[in-house]
């Protein structure tokens, strides 16, 4: 026999190994035949979750297959032709050098959610991987540009950006966060409805310790809301978005998917409707959407190490230098069970609710709160509220106003000590470097840090540097995230 006939041979012997390693159904997909969500009839389907009797475990496993599936031309990855009109919303976005899917100026950047949120901690040597950790400089995000001068042309000694530069967040301990912004919501709801009913009078508006101005109504009952701090108009609480845009995951997954993968979910654009026009439909069902908001919310909480004497030095001293009036080191929500709603709406956090999941059990485990006796404690470190950064952080981004530009909600710092690089495009290396970095509403703290001694300074930083990612997290539905499978061939 030749040496081609053997090759051959080999070959053959080869692809049918690899065959019989996968299961039937899914070979022609891991080939990248056929959607990598599968055929539309074995697809997650909104009445599954709902008829009750899908475990937390199954209900994760679900979102977890959304979350990591390469979504490729088959499930409707890419925008469909160009519009001219509007080159730059998802749906119409010209690609790279033509080649016909890929953008990663303004999305069109990447086929899983996981390529942005896989960095456990990069405190490790080598940094430690895993399922919903944090994105690096490589993975950020540039939103809606339309102007780069990489060439310097003003030759003013940086590169003009009219986009925004976003370095993706870990995703831990989501749950808590968006229960306590439904309460916030639900509670600011209230107070505005209370002074709709007493016309003339007016109220703080004040949500678990969280200030946010004031409003008054006039004889007519009509809201004045001139004084109101740190929060839309419309008193709805947003905590997820680096500017704090999004009021639940659902809808941060909404835009991320059309965004990042040109994704269409159902749900906004209907039921077998081709709206990019790049050839399929139901590209994302409202099952699919609603096991991944299930899966992001059910994510491991960051935890806390052992204090040494120097590091419970700066915790002492990182409230009395006041950093603890906008990174509030915990939160407490009134019940223990995450409501879900669809369709979601804003003013009214609680309505739609076809779920509920114990943010207590497993793997979240958030502790009971001592403080409300029926709710869970969220030790975020932030108040979920925008405030003004200065100058200094203020982006160029076209598409907001100058005020705008400079606000960003309060960084979360649990698991702080392992997701460098900080602040909003990562600009920051170090815990230092993003302290001194604060501007704006933040200064007078950031001047007091500056002020202490030396070894003051080090025992923030030490401190600081006890708040930690979970360890491996997502065990549960992905027990064999990192390693590596075995070879069919060997």
């Amino acid at each position: 026999m030749s040496c081609r006939c053997i090759g051959n041979l080999f070959t053959l012997i080869s692809v049918a190994l690899l065959s019989l390693s996968l299961p039937r159904e899914s070979s022609a997909q891991t080939f990248g035949d056929g959607p990598r969500l599968g055929p539309l009839s074995d697809r997650m389907t909104q009445v599954e979750i709902e008829g009750g009797a899908m475990t937390l475990a199954e209900m994760r496993a679900a979102g977890l297959k959304i979350f990591t599936s390469p979504f490729n031309q088959h499930d409707g990855m890419g925008d469909g032709p160009m519009n001219p009109t509007d080159p730059t919303s998802p749906g119409g976005r010209p690609t790279l050098q033509n080649n016909g899917r890929l953008l990663r100026v303004n999305g069109l950047d990447a086929q899983t959610c996981l390529e942005c949120h896989a960095v456990v901690s990069t405190a490790t040597q080598p940094p430690s991987l895993g399922i919903g950790g944090s994105g690096t400089t490589a993975t950020s995000a540039m939103f809606m540009a339309k102007n780069i001068d990489v060439d310097d042309s003003g030759s003013n000694g940086f590169a003009f950006y009219d986009g925004r530069f976003i370095v993706p967040p870990a995703l831990f301990g989501t749950g808590g966060v968006q229960l306590l912004a439904k309460e916030m919501t639900a509670e600011l709801q209230a107070l505005k409805q209370q002074v709709i009913a007493n016309p003339g009078t007016g109220v703080a508006l004040v949500t678990k310790g969280v200030h946010f101005g004031k409003i008054r109504s006039d004889s007519a009952g009509r809201v004045n809301y001139d004084h109101i701090e740190g929060i839309d108009e419309d008193l709805v609480v947003r905590p997820f978005g680096r500017k704090g845009e999004f009021p639940t995951v659902r809808q941060f997954d909404q835009g991320a998917m059309q965004f990042h993968f040109g994704m269409e979910p159902v749900e906004i654009v209907g039921p077998g409707v081709d709206n990019d026009g790049d050839g399929v439909s139901d590209e994302l069902l409202i099952g699919e959407m609603s096991a991944l908001e299930i899966f992001v919310t059910t994510q491991d909480r960051p935890i806390q190490d052992p204090r040494s004497p120097v590091a419970e030095l700066g915790a002492a001293l990182f409230e009395d230098v006041g950093c603890v009036m906008c990174h509030r080191p915990e939160l407490h929500t009134d019940r223990a069970k995450l409501p879900y709603s669809f369709p979601q709406i804003d003013t009214d956090p609680f309505a739609n609710v076809f779920l509920e999941i114990d943010l207590s059990s497993a793997p979240m485990s958030f502790e009971r709160s001592l403080v409300t006796g029926s709710g869970v404690q969220v030790p975020l470190f932030s108040d979920l509220k925008r405030h003004d950064m200065g100058p200094g952080l203020q982006e160029t981004f076209q598409g907001a106003t100058l005020e705008r530009n400079s606000e960003f909600i309060t960084a979360k710092l649990w698991g702080v000590a392992d997701t460098a690089p900080y602040l909003h495009d990562g600009r920051a290396q170090t815990l230092r470097e993003a302290i001194e970095l604060h501007g704006g509403e933040a200064q007078p703290i950031r001047d007091e840090f500056l002020a202490l001694l030396p070894d003051e300074q080090i025992a923030i930083i030490a401190f600081l540097r006890t708040l930690r990612t979970p360890v491996r997290p997502n065990q549960d539905v992905a027990p064999l995230v990192g390693a590596r499978p075995s070879n069919p061939l060997d």
